[in-house]
């Protein structure tokens, strides 16, 4: 049965930015990725596990991580696919995923920020489903967002910061930004959110004593152009990021921005 959007939560997607929808993935799906997130934590035992980049790449992928099958799966679900299709349209890419677990006790903060400053797509375009495996509370350091921050497609001033325990180096630092405005989405396991690439976005550092997975599968439309050559690859938002041999995946319809699904694959 093909999952569906009311007009009521597509238009709250397109005013607010954001949705979470009341899908849920099955208990049989969460047991695979409990599985799949012990194991992918198990192979990469010198990245923490904040920075797990591309790990639905089964195989060492080119920025340093061991993947796992689960993940790639996971962001093919058509349970997902169908709601990102009614926000994005029928032609869809997958081109990114990265699992985000913050460990009890000294889970890293994730600064408020917006994703397009760091993402070689154009015209700039993505639907970001967020995935929780355990539940994300307020406690452990669960997503935070700024409703409505996507709005006219603005792009904020963004500082580098060098404090220690960040996923990423730079943050929102613009008077007009209203990081006051911020609120919680507290998920349960299997529940998802999905947030437009403009979105004002970031969490709290876990100082609890619960773990906080999530996985966040990045979609674009095939209208877009995924541009290999625009950012070098480095290390510059705090972790490495290899863009030029980043694969993509066609997961629907029709590519329309001569958009490259040969590289980064085994041949």
């Amino acid at each position: 049965m093909t999952e569906t959007l009311t007009n009521r939560d597509i238009q709250h997607y397109r005013r607010e930015g954001y949705i979470v929808p009341d899908t849920r993935l099955p208990a049989s799906t969460m047991t695979r990725l409990h599985t799949a997130l012990d194991e992918t934590i198990e192979a990469n035992p010198e990245t923490r596990p904040e920075h797990l980049v591309s790990a639905h790449i089964d195989r060492k992928n080119d920025e340093g991580v061991q993947g796992h099958r689960a993940w790639l799966n996971l962001a093919k679900d058509p349970l997902i696919l169908d709601l990102v299709e009614q926000l994005i349209g029928p032609d869809i890419i997958l081109w990114g995923c990265q699992v985000f677990c913050k460990p009890a006790g000294d889970g890293m903060e994730v600064p408020m920020h917006q994703d397009g400053h760091y993402w070689p797509i154009q015209p700039l375009a993505t639907c970001t489903a967020w995935v929780a495996i355990d539940h994300s509370t307020v406690e452990n350091g669960c997503l935070r967002i700024v409703p409505g921050s996507h709005t006219g497609e603005h792009y904020y001033q963004h500082s580098k910061s060098d404090r220690e325990n960040l996923v990423l180096n730079q943050h929102v630092d613009d008077p007009t930004a209203e990081l006051e405005n911020a609120i919680d989405l507290e998920l349960e396991p299997g529940q998802f959110s999905l947030h437009d690439v403009y979105m004002i976005h970031g969490s709290n550092p876990n100082t609890s004593g619960k773990r906080r997975a999530g996985v966040a599968i990045r979609y674009m439309p095939a209208t877009s152009h995924f541009n290999r050559e625009l950012y070098a690859t480095g290390d510059g938002s705090g972790y490495l990021v290899n863009f030029a041999s980043r694969p993509l995946w066609l997961l629907r319809g029709t590519d329309r921005a001569n958009n490259d699904f040969r590289v980064g694959h085994d041949d």
